[in-house]
């Protein structure tokens, strides 16, 4: 049996979401999707839970100050997403995949063992990740989320440093460095501590178009990604193309086609 697919989405989901969700469908996984509020928009098929249930929104407090109304700042949603998925894993809840991964086949794990893949040279991607719920990450995690300050103690040197110059700025939360410490460089910190790092799948399995979005949203050649046997899915990182319309002869717009009619 394929493991069930879990995600947690803030806010509107635009085309490209809703694209990305359908072919995790398309693939024959189920697929829910975690949020605080009720979302509009998903495909049919995409289950919608509370996401309170896994862990309180309070818990974003302990991140970064909300903004003007209670908003969550720019920041907060990625930051709690690296938390809600562990707490997920925790909860043996399936296979987390981000609501921008496309998959071109389905994902098989081994309930005891580690799945993730390389994201770039010397550091793992979080988009593609299952953990058996004792392993020793998600055991960090938990530990992690029972202090206030949430700090970590696998924290990479260069973040130590810059850590060390927000104190003096007043700072007291290392999650005010503002870059994704409890995401990727995390899960590679701790992988590594674990003695994890030779169950990552190479880069192309998912993060072949995660550096070069171009691939996936301008007109190109892509048989070569389509035809891999080896490229299990797409990672991809719209940056504000989101709800754009696809462009003729792109890869979304192969993707698109395939998976809206």
């Amino acid at each position: 049996m394929l493991p069930a697919v879990v995600t947690f989405w803030h806010g509107p989901l635009d085309r490209l979401r809703q694209v990305c969700l359908r072919s995790q469908l398309a693939a024959g996984h189920a697929v829910t999707v975690y949020s605080f509020e009720p979302l509009s928009g998903l495909p049919d098929g995409v289950d919608n839970a509370e996401a309170g249930a896994i862990l309180p929104r309070a818990f974003a407090e302990k991140l970064r100050p909300s903004g003007p109304g209670g908003a969550w700042r720019d920041w907060t949603t990625l930051q709690f997403s690296d938390f809600f998925r562990m707490r997920l894993m925790a909860r043996n809840a399936g296979l987390w995949l981000d609501a921008d991964v496309l998959l071109l086949k389905a994902v098989e794990v081994a309930p005891e063992k580690p799945y993730f893949a390389w994201e770039r040279p010397r550091q793992l991607g979080n988009s593609v990740l299952y953990l058996p719920p004792d392993h020793a990450i998600v055991a960090a995690f938990e530990d992690l989320m029972q202090q206030d300050a949430l700090t970590p103690d696998w924290l990479a040197l260069r973040h130590r440093l810059t850590f060390a110059l927000h104190r003096l700025r007043g700072s007291r939360r290392v999650s005010d460095i503002r870059v994704a410490l409890y995401g990727p460089a995390a899960l590679t910190a701790l992988a590594r501590r674990a003695g994890e790092l030779h169950h990552a799948l190479p880069k192309k399995s998912f993060y072949a178009v995660h550096a070069e979005p171009g691939l996936f949203f301008e007109r190109s050649d892509f048989s070569a990604l389509t035809s891999d046997p080896d490229v299990i899915g797409l990672h991809v990182s719209p940056k504000g193309r989101g709800d754009a319309r696809p462009v003729p002869g792109s890869l979304y717009a192969w993707a698109s086609a395939r998976l809206e009619a």
